[in-house]
């Protein structure tokens, strides 16, 4: 199916051909309701020629360089997460130690030292990452429809969601089995709150995303 097919893009295709200016046709589709962004995309299809009809920009086809930033993205986004959630852990180990553990100081040692290199490395690079994608969306509303970062951003939050719904019902079963301790609890509220966080802040985007496309 192509973009004429739609009637945001035939609407542009149609009003192009007919010599209509952008202003007037951006105008005309904000007072129908459609926002800038859907806007600007639907006419950067188009060359801003004199040519008697439109004239279509190529399409970039990038999908598999998008796939790698967003790849390179969520990966190091789980694994920052994962490794914060161990740290989390271990000091929580520390301050509520097992006394039925042995050796229990060195691992915990060794797990916070492996948690906080895993942390160095990995959250500079998400952060990085989601700089360059935030940019590139300021730069190019049109591209936050992108069918790759669609499916990446749900894989990730199926993966956040999983992840959440094990830790409750791992609550609920240790609280039907009474056998859940301070320790426990503070584990389970710590995966709560980063699964949280990711989930509410990516589900919030993708409304967006919806909203705007």
């Amino acid at each position: 199916m192509s973009h004429t097919d739609e009637p945001l893009g035939q609407f542009i295709h149609d009003g192009l051909s007919q010599g209509i200016p952008r202003e007037q046709l951006t105008e005309a589709l904000i007072v129908a309701g459609w926002n800038e962004n859907q806007i600007t995309g639907a006419l950067s299809r188009y060359a801003d020629t004199d040519f008697a009809i439109p004239v279509p920009h190529p399409k970039p086809y990038h999908a598999a360089r998008e796939a790698f930033i967003y790849l390179v993205l969520f990966s190091n986004l789980l694994i920052s997460t994962l490794a914060l959630c161990t740290l989390l852990f271990s000091i929580i180990n520390q301050l509520f130690p097992d006394a039925a553990a042995l050796r229990q100081s060195t691992y915990l040692n060794q797990t916070t030292r492996w948690s906080i290199s895993v942390l160095i490395v990995s959250f500079p690079v998400f952060l990085l990452v989601a700089r360059r994608t935030r940019r590139a969306l300021q730069k190019t509303p049109a591209i936050r429809g992108s069918a790759v970062r669609r499916w990446l951003t749900y894989l990730t939050l199926f993966i956040t969601a999983s992840s959440l719904l094990c830790d409750f019902s791992v609550l609920v079963y240790h609280l039907l089995g009474g056998g859940t301790t301070t320790r426990f609890v503070l584990k389970t509220l710590v995966v709560a709150a980063l699964s949280g966080t990711i989930l509410g802040y990516y589900l919030t985007d993708m409304k967006k995303v919806e909203v705007d496309t």
